[in-house]
């Protein structure tokens, strides 16, 4: 088959294709649909795999492709969830703990852990919750395997009894609960955002991972919420970060969790397998970089997408680039043909999905002269072009001039789309740049963020901790001299209280036997270390937060999918006032205790203060 009839083919095949907004080389990937911690089943790709073994005609034939198979399977069936997720991801002293718990036959006393933060990041006033799938999933499956009891011998004490490595072997996390709140929940400082009951051996262990799995995850979330607030709802934002991620865990977890705090899409292709994120990505500059001239082009003809007839693309796009030097003021021999070589390429390959990186020379005086000669070549094969992308300069100036070209090309050439062509700007671009952006005024449609996001480069940690306070149901509490590191003993609930104009008011800690707060009922809520700070507080509405997600060796919850996770974040946002939220001394959102839990947290703190004696 010619060149041309190729051609000819794909763009008679894709003549029902809507036009997306970057390019996309996959079908849509909303449609994918990742395996889910539920009974997830292999993908029938793997099964093909599996039949084709039966075929093969030599025993060596056969065990090159169980090999390749084996391989090929465990990537597609395997969740979310990294291989290095397991209970030796762990910091060596939990092991060392739970020895001792062990030694000391203390290890199946009852114990209650708090997960929390103790500080909003990023200078704000509100936090993502994030994660909690990831640690659901770690307990689930929570096993230590022979391998793992081998390497243990060789870094514990050669003292350490085997029956503590026969214990080991046989745990599970079958009589843990865990209880927390939805994943996509505004959390804030001191709020357990999980609850771990169960054997302390057992809790004991479970600490450094699960702090791994929510620390990142709520981090980056939040940082993402924090990029769309900037931007409003209408622009759309695109996940560039994984060429800058702290490795491939992190650039996937960075993709799953820049989603879930509002971005609208990834250019990462496996988080989109995996996660049924939408993908997005056009060019790079060595595409462009890569054509001298037009006689580069192999391929110059394009089929007219409704009649199917051979338009001679190439010299169409010179025509036009011609045309455009009176409208747009430039001289068109001064154009880098390299680059509208490159456009015309592109274009062929992706003629519903031209969207061009146009800054590799000069974005006035060639990159935006030869993408609309290109995009009015489509136009006249009956295509539409996509968009251009800035990747560097002066984002709102060079927005505002090309959005202004756009507009005269649009009536010059009475094609109306040209005006409302997509602007998607990249080039390092971070939350102050955005706030900037807004206050300058721009056309910008699209936002490619990449470094500032994903690495969270403002705050590298979010700082969340896993304290002990309750064991065989006696409150343990840890006091200090930092106020913020004291600890609110006991087992708690937790509650939300809404107002009469709907928002949240403040969030509400209470013993764990105490009643549920009710509608209508005057609540005295009180500061947790401060003896002046204390209101009443009459809730519209009362929402306890808290849900038993693990127990009995089960997930107890059916969980969301991330798409559906990603729109209970926005409306969880929704329910704050704007004073929360804003970027500029934002209001603190109160977090407060009942009267009872403050009574019986402060009894305790001076119950383990030592008295001194001045001499």
């Amino acid at each position: 088959m010619c060149a041309s009839s190729r051609v000819c083919k794909m763009a008679t095949i894709n003549t029902s294709e809507e036009n997306t907004l970057l390019d996309n080389q996959s079908s849509s990937s909303t449609d994918i649909k990742p395996p889910y911690l539920i009974n997830s089943e292999p993908y029938s790709v793997a099964k093909q795999l599996l039949s084709k073994i039966d075929k093969c005609s030599s025993s060596s034939q056969r065990e090159s492709l169980n090999s390749i198979t084996s391989e090929k399977i465990s990537l597609m069936t395997a969740s979310e969830q990294s291989s290095v997720v397991q209970p030796l991801l762990t910091d060596l002293y939990q092991i060392s703990m739970a020895y001792a718990y062990w030694k000391a036959n203390k290890h199946q006393e009852m114990a209650t852990f708090d997960l929390y933060f103790r500080k909003n990041p990023f200078g704000g006033e509100y936090t993502l919750f994030a994660g909690l799938e990831e640690c659901l999933k770690f307990i689930r499956d929570y096993k230590f395997h022979p391998t793992d009891i081998d390497y243990l011998r060789t870094v514990l004490p050669t003292y350490t009894e085997q029956e503590y490595y026969d214990y080991l072997l046989q745990l599970d996390m079958n009589n843990i609960k865990i209880y927390a709140v939805p994943e996509g929940t505004v959390v804030f400082p001191r709020i357990p955002l999980l609850r771990i009951e169960g054997p302390i051996l057992k809790t004991q262990l479970l600490e450094t991972t699960l702090l791994t799995l929510v620390n990142y995850a709520s981090l980056v979330a939040t940082n993402a919420a924090r990029f769309r607030s900037a931007i409003g709802t209408e622009k759309a934002l695109l996940e560039f970060g994984l060429r800058r991620a702290q490795g491939p865990d992190g650039g996937l977890s960075a993709s799953k969790y820049c989603y879930l705090g509002g971005f609208d899409g990834t250019s990462n292709v496996l988080a989109g397998k995996l996660y049924g994120i939408p993908i997005k990505g056009t060019h790079a500059h060595a595409y462009v970089s890569s054509y001298e001239s037009m006689d580069d082009l192999t391929e110059r003809e394009l089929c007219d997408r409704k009649s199917g007839e051979r338009r001679p693309f190439a010299d169409l796009c010179l025509k036009y680039l011609n045309e455009l030097g009176p409208i747009l003021k430039i001289l068109p021999e001064q154009t880098n043909k390299g680059e509208l070589a490159a456009f015309t390429s592109y274009a062929l390959a992706f003629p519903t999905n031209f969207l061009a990186l146009v800054d590799t020379y000069e974005v006035l005086k060639s990159g935006l002269p030869n993408f609309l000669a290109v995009a009015r070549a489509l136009h006249e094969c009956k295509y539409q072009a996509v968009g251009l992308r800035l990747d560097s300069g002066d984002l709102a100036y060079l927005s505002l001039e090309v959005r202004a070209k756009f507009r005269e090309a649009a009536t010059k050439f009475n094609i109306d789309y040209f005006k409302d062509f997509n602007i998607v700007a990249s080039n390092d671009i971070n939350e102050e740049t955005l706030v900037s952006l807004e206050k300058q005024g721009h056309s910008i449609d699209t936002f490619g963020i990449g470094t500032h996001l994903v690495t969270c480069q403002k705050q590298p940690a979010l700082g969340c901790v896993y304290k002990l306070v309750e064991l065989d149901s006696s409150p343990r509490i840890k006091v200090s001299q930092d106020i913020e590191k004291v600890t609110i003993p006991g087992r708690k609930n937790l509650y939300r209280i809404f107002g009469h104009d709907g928002k949240a008011l403040c969030d509400l800690l209470t013993k764990y036997d105490e009643p549920v707060p009710q509608p209508s009922v005057k609540i005295l809520s009180r500061h947790p270390f401060s003896d002046q700070r204390r209101a009443y507080v009459t809730p519209t509405s009362v929402e306890s937060l808290y849900k038993l997600y693990w127990a009995d060796g089960e997930i107890k919850e059916q969980l969301p999918s991330l798409k559906d996770v990603r729109e209970y974040a926005k409306d969880q946002l929704n329910q704050l006032r704007k004073d929360h939220i804003r970027d500029l001394n934002p209001t603190p959102y109160k977090v407060s205790v009942t009267e009872a839990l403050f009574t019986f947290m402060h009894e305790l703190w001076m119950k383990n203060i030592p008295i001194g004696e001045l001499d």
